[in-house]
């Protein structure tokens, strides 16, 4: 199986001496992981363009390639390969040009176990798409399609002079794709949050206004479904039928719970359930129909 092989691992950054204590951090992981440490990003496409790589860990200032650019690369040339952002805090404003190309974003400097961790997950994750046709696909995605209305509600809530946390996040969480970006961003470790969050309103909150703002206009993590590509499939019925699981799944663990304990959990995992249905239909839509 392709979880018992070693992994191989590419980190990029400018500075020798970073280079070096992510070398002798990693230095535990030998005996799984083959790694290689390059200064800059046009080594990296050199280097990938010899050799597969199943993630590649890219610091986010470099001259000439900085690490959006790398990962957007990458993402097109090698669709299958992990992509991880590095990041300082103050670099919020590069780090939303790699929202739609980094699958994670953790903060710069980074303790060891996290970025184990980071990566341990997404090859799980990997190796659950055993069809590598598939497997690209998903590591392509971008944004995920939303409902038209709710999309120009969200656009036009944004722009207004009056809106409010409240709003936007009562329009994000009657969304599937809207839902499962802003939460995937708001869980990253690149934001610092010291809990999971699994509410849509939680998270516009947490964010703040101006970052919400960034992440839907400027990068545009949102994107409206295209009805003409799968005429017969029902954005509306998908969001109803996912809206109802949610709902019958927190009342369940409800009445399971005598805290009510894991019905946020219960409720994110009801309503993203069907996920995939929107991803094939969105991509894959003459195999889908």
């Amino acid at each position: 199986m392709e979880s018992d092989r070693k992994r191989w691992l590419l980190f990029v950054d400018d500075e020798p001496l970073v280079l070096k204590g992510l070398e002798r951090m990693m230095r535990s992981m030998r005996r799984e992981w083959e790694m290689r440490f390059v200064s800059s990003g046009s080594e990296a496409l050199k280097i990938m363009h010899r050799q597969s790589f199943d993630a590649i860990i890219s610091d986010m200032r470099m001259p000439g390639m900085d690490g959006a650019q790398l990962l957007t690369e990458v993402m097109k040339s090698h669709p299958d390969a992990v992509r991880i952002i590095l990041s300082g805090q103050l670099d919020q404003e590069m780090t939303m040009k790699t929202v739609r190309s980094a699958h994670q974003h953790l903060a710069k400097p980074c303790e060891p176990e996290i970025l184990k961790s980071t990566l341990a997950q997404a090859f799980a994750l990997r190796d659950i798409l055993l069809n590598d046709n598939l497997k690209k696909l998903v590591s392509r995605i971008e944004s995920l399609p939303s409902l038209p209305s709710l999309y120009l509600e969200i656009m036009e809530e944004l722009q207004s002079a009056n809106t409010s946390f409240q709003k936007v996040g009562e329009i994000i969480a009657k969304d599937v794709g809207m839902t499962a970006k802003i939460l995937q961003m708001v869980n990253s470790a690149f934001f610092g949050l010291y809990r999971r969050i699994s509410k849509p309103q939680e998270a516009v909150s947490l964010l703040g206004f101006e970052t919400i703002k960034s992440l839907v206009l400027t990068a545009k993590i949102f994107s409206q479904f295209d009805q003409k590509k799968l005429v017969e499939f029902s954005l509306d019925e998908l969001w109803t039928h996912s809206m109802l699981t949610g709902l019958f799944a927190k009342t369940i663990s409800q009445t399971e719970s005598n805290m009510g304990e894991g019905s946020d959990d219960a409720y994110l995992a009801g309503l993203l359930h069907d996920l995939g249905k929107l991803v094939l239909a969105q991509n894959l839509s003459d195999l889908y129909r």
